[in-house]
């Protein structure tokens, strides 16, 4: 359902999923350090970094060098991905390693978190738990927080039947100290039909509220993914392969062309929110 709802996003945005097509060209012995971590994925995608590791810093000849961009970003897709156009994937490249106007990623420069799939008990059943967290900068430093979250268990709670909608609390229940309420509670399954046309459910509070009560407990992390909108007119969904072979470690598993509004809707997708 997720997958199919994802597409159809997407399709209204008018805009492919894009995955790596084509290969490096270059000396194979560059693979030699595989991308093992996420600042280490960004400091080559900058180029601020070789493919051997070594750093380079601002005094450096080869700092943020479009040439050596090119090289290395175009090395820091998921190959295995046979859904990106090579045309996209060149319009990509072009503009943010255009020398008038060159665009980077930046740890502390907002706009970019991560997706961290969790295992979690709930009931006597293991369930997956979305947990989204995003870096905040404090006067000294900065640490990673919670900001969202999504169980599907919950999901059941906030279902909102058509037909429900067409109740409505009377425009001058004001006058009755809105007594009529109380036919509203008397039945929960309802309930939900009376929030605001805008209204969200939210998820963290009700996890948060349920670990406290110990009927929510922590198992494991099954997976971790890192969205970036910090790009114009982009977006990259960053994910961690585990495989033989060179084309390994951190890589863009996802690349879409996205402008401000559609990044949005994008985002909501992500949180899994308006499903």
């Amino acid at each position: 359902m997720r997958i199919t709802f994802f597409c159809v996003v997407i399709l209204s945005l008018t805009v492919p999923c894009y995955g790596q097509v084509g290969e490096y060209l270059g000396d194979e012995k560059a693979f030699y350090a595989t991308t093992k971590q996420v600042n280490q994925f960004l400091r080559r995608f900058n180029g601020e970094e070789d493919l051997l590791g070594t750093r380079f810093y601002q005094q450096d000849s080869n700092f943020r060098d479009p040439g050596l961009r090119s090289k290395y970003i175009k090395i820091l897709f998921d190959n295995k991905q046979k859904d990106i156009s090579l045309e996209s994937k060149k319009q990509f490249l072009a503009e943010v390693i255009d020398p008038d106007h060159p665009q980077y990623l930046d740890l502390h420069g907002g706009s970019w978190f991560a997706e961290v799939s969790a295992k979690f008990k709930y009931k006597g059943r293991e369930e997956k738990l979305m947990l989204f967290l995003r870096l905040q900068e404090e006067t000294v430093g900065s640490k990673w927080v919670i900001f969202k979250a999504y169980f599907d268990p919950f999901k059941e709670y906030f279902k909102i039947d058509t037909a429900d909608r067409d109740k409505f609390i009377h425009p001058m229940s004001h006058e009755l100290d809105f007594m009529n309420l109380r036919k509203i509670f008397d039945d929960p399954e309802i309930a939900a039909a009376f929030t605001d046309q805008d209204f969200q459910p939210d998820y963290l509070s009700l996890i948060l509220y349920e670990i406290r009560r110990a009927n929510l407990k922590f198992k494991t992390v099954s997976q971790v993914k890192f969205h970036f909108f910090q790009l114009e007119d982009w977006y990259i969904e960053l994910s961690e392969f585990n495989r033989p072979g060179s084309n390994n470690g951190w890589l863009i598993s996802n690349l879409i062309n996205v402008n401000v509004q559609q990044k949005d809707q994008l985002r909501k997708f992500i949180y899994y929110e308006g499903m």
